[in-house]
């Protein structure tokens, strides 16, 4: 799997674990709607460290606890 769509996955699976809309992000997070529709329809190919620290802070986990996933792991992911 891709790094972006690893992103993309974990954004998701976090928003079902905590059973949150894209607009709840939103509001959680403050980045603007238009930048995670971005990040979900791969309008953007990488994903500023800013934005993601914001979405982290949404989801009140830390970097470390978003990188915490299997579909991170080296031999998961591929150029």
């Amino acid at each position: 799997m891709k790094l972006e769509d690893a992103v993309i996955l974990r954004i998701e699976q976090l928003c079902i674990e905590r059973n949150m809309t894209k607009y709840d992000l939103f509001k959680a997070s403050g980045v603007p709607q238009s930048t995670l529709t971005s990040i979900k329809k791969k309008r953007c190919v990488s994903v500023k460290v800013s934005t993601l620290y914001g979405i982290c802070e949404g989801f009140d986990i830390s970097l470390e606890d978003f990188f915490h996933s299997p579909m991170f792991d080296r031999d998961s992911l591929i150029d």
